[in-house]
């Protein structure tokens, strides 16, 4: 062997010796790369039918005429007030006749100005807003809390106001919590391209569901990196390969990586980042109102959060953790953990009122049948009182 074959020898052996002083942290991961396994959609009768999470796409711009009319000083206003407000109001049809589809929700009357309609809420419905305000009058800390958490799952602990807004309805705060003085636990910061945002400090270790459910029950020490099983609930006449379900025994033996911990050192594309986005979904929702939201509400925070380009896979490839939903035209994620065991994920403080105006709102289809059956009897009582008068009069030629 040659002088310089020796010598580059030496190099090589020098630099292996080097490099395995400093094994990267996600190294024991190296016989877990990212496994590419096929998941056959399958509906279920029982998540399609949940009232609160499909209604609640029919309830937003309800609840955001209610308080319109609501900020309104003499708490009625008239039509020409929200007429041009379809699209910021997320309304599909004309704001007046929107208003007249509901009203169990809200009151027509010819207003003292502009001989326009005018509209105010129905006692029921105002009896409703007031427990509203009383929730995020009592429950302030909780939903703020739930905000925070929200902030703190992002990569800088930060997210821009539009972001925020976006969540709002979901999260459960009124949406005008960002028009006036923030919590002193929240500061607003700039983003850059102009963008304003809002930044959340940690002040102390944040649980996430998972490790709080699985600390109660002993299967876990608080420690970093610990195997976390997630609880799986398949839906019925769900049937896994053998193949699948291999994959997901080793998947869920795999350490379990807080949504509230930076992860900056595991490997792109493996099982144990794509655990880590699977339990950063499952925190997420189980924030929510209804733990659930439109699929495509949800990639909007893909950027912030730190989540893969096709992250929507991941809820197509864990069908016995979330249902993917395909009513009201569009595709909801909903959390079956939530609707299957009821002790493992704490009710949002607002879920009951949402409920309450849901049952109001459906009340109008029994008002609007009514009208229509008075109408027609009506109706037809002119007419045969006009056939006999018609009769009488031919009588008295």
């Amino acid at each position: 062997m040659s002088m310089a074959s020796s010598k580059n020898l030496r190099k090589v052996v020098n630099k292996v010796l080097f490099l395995n002083q400093y094994t990267p942290t996600w190294r024991h991961i190296r016989n877990h790369s990212y496994t590419n396994v096929y998941m056959k959609w399958k509906s279920d009768s029982y998540f399609d039918s949940i009232e609160s999470i499909h209604k609640s796409i029919q309830l937003k711009p309800i609840i955001a005429l209610k308080n319109r009319i609501t900020a309104s000083p003499d708490s009625c206003i008239p039509v020409s007030d929200v007429s041009k407000k379809g699209i910021q109001l997320e309304i599909p049809i004309k704001v007046a006749r929107f208003l007249r589809l509901y009203p169990s929700v809200f009151e027509e009357f010819i207003g003292p100005k502009y001989n326009l309609p005018w509209f105010r809420l129905t006692p029921e419905a105002a009896i409703l807003h007031d427990e509203e305000q009383a929730v995020y009058r009592d429950f302030k800390a909780d939903l703020q809390e739930r905000l925070r958490k929200l902030i703190l799952m992002s990569v800088e602990n930060k997210l821009p106001l539009k972001i925020i807004k976006g969540m709002l309805w979901y999260l459960g705060l009124p949406e005008d919590y960002l028009d006036g003085n923030v919590d002193e636990c929240f500061k607003v910061v700039e983003m850059g391209d102009g963008l304003k945002g809002l930044s959340a400090v940690q002040t102390k270790k944040t649980l996430s569901v998972i490790q709080k459910n699985a600390l109660r029950t002993g299967v876990y020490n608080g420690g970093k990196m610990e195997s976390i099983s997630f609880p799986m609930f398949p839906s019925k006449g769900l049937r896994l390969r053998s193949k699948i379900l291999d994959w997901l025994d080793g998947f869920q033996k795999l350490p379990y990586v807080s949504p509230y911990e930076e992860c900056l050192d595991l490997c792109p594309g493996s099982d144990l980042a794509e655990k880590r986005v699977v339990g950063l979904l499952h925190e997420l929702l189980s924030l929510f109102v209804e733990h659930s939201a439109e699929r495509k509400k949800l990639l909007c925070l893909r950027k912030y959060l730190g989540l893969p380009q096709k992250v929507h896979k991941v809820f197509e490839r864990h069908p016995c953790m979330f249902y993917l939903s395909l009513r009201n035209d569009t595709c909801t994620a909903i959390l079956k953990e939530a609707y299957c065991d009821k002790m493992a994920i704490e009710a949002h403080p607002l879920a009951t009122v949402r409920r309450k105006y849901i049952d109001l709102v459906k009340e109008s289809k029994v008002i609007l049948k009514n009208r229509r059956l008075q109408n027609h009897s009506f109706c037809s009582g002119e007419g045969d009182l006009k056939v006999e008068d018609t009769h009488s009069a031919s009588q008295c030629l």
